[in-house]
């Protein structure tokens, strides 16, 4: 079927409308017309090519939220007219250890992508939710339960809520514990709001004094500016955990040194450049860790946006129409946004 989406013809030219084909729904599918799709700073890297191997035309999104329109003959487990999500995964090989473990995320035989990943269909390689519908299996499609008025914001929960609930579950955040959250962008600020929800002393660190304010808003207990050496050194080894959520290059010794033994610093932001090599006396001294950690399962998605429904957190956002995409990229990379642009797809028809 033929449905309007937004993408890019090449990397150095602007997103645009387009026309694309959906297939139609197999026995294990679900059709689904997207309401809204969250813009995550992967789409912008992604389509300019700022990272290696991006497949054209380009259609973006992985952070969709919608309502099931058909469903396939073995369909058992959603129903017509539910509300749903799609994130960052819509197929795996599901017979490694990864996946039958429920973290398919680490696929060791190889995941597919919302977007950008090969697949057999027209034209050669998935395509996301800048548009009007997709088709996935139901394996990959998530329950959402948060009420009709909040499906815009529950959106990014999809992307930068699971990338940062995910490694407070692994690391166990909690009562008791101190989290760090690095950056107060669109990761970060659903980082400060999971770890507080967990019951965790959250401390958001930021460059900018100006976001003291908003991060204490956010859930932080405490925030720390980076560039306070006396900041810092009072924190001196005592984080249990620091989730750090920068997309850019940056001096890892500030954070691994304000980390307990057997402490986690925990990087989940992917630069365009390596970060500079960090020191590794603090890590054997003190047997700290530096770790990753990589959006999550569908099991443990799921479990996110069921928390997040019974909590009632959602992400910060500034809804847009489908024709300022462009605008919003440029925006972003401002840091123009508190914290979060969605797509109201419906938009796409004017």
């Amino acid at each position: 079927m033929s449905i309007k989406a937004y993408g890019a013809f090449r990397c150095d030219s602007p997103l645009e409308t387009m026309t694309i084909e959906r297939r139609a729904p197999g026995p294990k599918d679900v059709q689904i017309d997207i309401a809204y799709c969250g813009i995550c700073h992967s789409d912008l890297h992604t389509v300019r090519s700022e990272w290696a191997g991006t497949l054209f035309p380009c259609v973006p999104g992985h952070e969709i939220v919608g309502h099931v329109s058909a469903i396939g003959g073995e369909v058992r487990g959603f129903f017509i007219g539910e509300t749903v999500g799609v994130g960052c995964l819509v197929d795996s090989c599901q017979r490694c250890r990864a996946c039958e473990e429920g973290m398919e995320q680490y696929c060791e035989n190889g995941f597919k992508l919302t977007y950008n990943s090969p697949t057999k269909e027209a034209p050669g390689h998935t395509l996301g939710g800048y548009s009007q519908r997709i088709v996935v299996d139901e394996k990959f499609v998530l329950k959402i339960r948060h009420p009709a008025s909040q499906l815009a914001a529950v959106a990014p929960l999809l992307c930068a809520g699971i990338t940062t609930y995910s490694p407070l579950r692994h690391w166990k955040a909690g009562p008791g514990k101190k989290v760090g959250i690095v950056g107060i962008g669109g990761l970060g600020h659903m980082g400060i709001k999971l770890s507080h929800a967990m019951g965790a002393h959250t401390v958001a660190f930021t460059t900018s004094k100006s976001k003291q304010q908003d991060a204490r808003k956010l859930g932080a207990d405490e925030v720390i500016v980076t560039s306070s050496e006396d900041a810092l050194q009072s924190h001196a080894r005592s984080f249990d955990l620091i989730i750090d959520t920068a997309g850019s290059s940056h001096n890892l010794d500030i954070y691994t040194n304000l980390l307990k033994r057997d402490g986690v610093l925990c990087l989940v932001g992917l630069p365009e450049n390596p970060h500079p090599s960090p020191n590794i006396a603090p890590l054997i001294f003190a047997r700290r860790a530096i770790a990753g950690s990589l959006i999550g399962g569908i099991a443990e998605t799921q479990e996110m946006l069921d928390f997040c429904a019974e909590k009632g957190i959602v992400s910060d956002i500034e809804v847009i129409p489908a024709q300022k995409i462009n605008d919003s990229y440029e925006r972003m990379l401002k840091n123009d946004v508190k914290y979060r642009f969605v797509i109201e797809v419906a938009s796409l028809a004017l």
